[in-house]
């Protein structure tokens, strides 16, 4: 990353981190050692607001799976065994169509996971992936399924090439109280009711054909399946189309909501309803997100001083970022950094 074209990739919240930590507390791991290694200051989980990157998460999950020799991090009754992500999408490459490779997979699934079933369901001209609950409600359970989803969520839209459009996303009415984030990263609207978790999207889809070999298959396990809780963004979205817009023009004065629209082609009215219905609070909040992300980036990965930090994201004095980062994340810069340093 140079400080002339930040990479603004979207971090991740400390609530996630904390959740797949479920099962190893619950074996009595040494969880703080396990946060280190991953290079996350274990300080954080003090810290609702605070934030890690992509490559913290992605090193986090693979120390768990190796600790735990368990591809769910030990949120389930019994391990899924190393390896089964990767036997399962030898398996996928092979099919002609989505609607196989869903069939298949999940089936493969049924076999691993005791504790939940995950189906493919087709109705008219409506398909979903569900899981269903075995047992009562238990927390580690129900965070196991939500990782299911957006993993299976994940390696659709890869094995398709493309994301899968999706038409709303169910939440048990047992979840416990509005998912972070959900909206944001399965772009649809959310609903709660019911008894499971479930996507739901046009079942013309099924009829995609897979696009990935075998070939392809070597590049995306170096980083699988990791990265599929982040990967598939629709960057066609307004969201997203206004994240490249502004991340070049961090260190000047932002253009204005109805600057931006003008670059889209859109009216105002029409730019702030098509970021209601993708799930953002609003045009301020991307600008906000985008400058706190990159800021996480800059403090986690290199040496520069905070004033010059504060410069490239575009504000005058290294007292008023101070403010801004803490609001955003509940941590002072400083402090997030030495934190950081201290687990690297």
């Amino acid at each position: 990353m140079t400080a002339t074209a930040p990479r603004a990739r979207h971090t991740i919240a400390i609530g996630q981190v904390e959740r797949i930590l479920l099962g190893a507390r619950r074996r009595g791991i040494d969880v703080d050692a396990l946060l280190e290694s991953a290079g996350i200051a274990p300080a954080l989980l003090a810290s609702p607001l605070s934030r890690v990157t992509q490559a913290q998460y992605a090193r986090l999950t693979h120390r768990l799976r190796h600790r735990l020799r368990d591809e769910l991090w030990g949120l389930c009754s019994r391990p899924v065994p190393p390896g089964a992500f990767g036997q399962t999408c030898r398996l996928l490459v092979g099919c002609r169509t989505l609607g196989e490779a869903l069939d298949i997979g999940l089936r493969q699934y049924r076999l691993l996971i005791d504790d939940f079933t995950p189906r493919l369901q087709r109705q008219g001209a409506l398909a979903s992936v569900s899981v269903a609950p075995r047992d009562p409600f238990d927390p580690l359970l129900a965070y196991a399924q939500r990782v299911f989803c957006f993993l299976a969520y994940g390696l659709a839209s890869w094995l398709a090439g493309r994301r899968i459009p999706l038409l709303s996303v169910n939440y048990p009415a047992s979840t416990p109280g509005p998912v972070s984030e959900a909206a944001l990263v399965f772009q649809a609207p959310i609903q709660y009711g019911g008894e499971r978790m479930a996507w739901t999207f046009g079942a013309g889809c099924l009829e995609m054909p897979v696009v990935q070999d075998a070939q392809s298959l070597t590049a995306f396990m170096r980083q699988a399946p990791a990265s599929l809780l982040v990967k598939y963004r629709d960057h066609a979205s307004v969201t997203e189309r206004i994240r490249r817009l502004l991340r070049h023009q961090l260190a000047a004065e932002l253009p204005s909501l109805v600057q931006v629209a003008r670059q889209l082609d859109l009216t105002p009215q029409t730019l702030r309803r098509r970021l209601r219905e993708e799930g953002q609070a609003g045009f301020r909040a991307i600008k906000d997100d985008l400058r706190r992300d990159v800021a996480v980036e800059y403090l986690a990965r290199s040496e520069m001083a905070l004033p010059e930090i504060a410069g490239l994201l575009g504000f005058s004095e290294a007292s008023t970022f101070h403010r801004a980062f803490k609001h955003w994340t509940g941590v002072a810069p400083g402090a997030y950094r030495q934190a950081q340093q201290r687990a690297a």
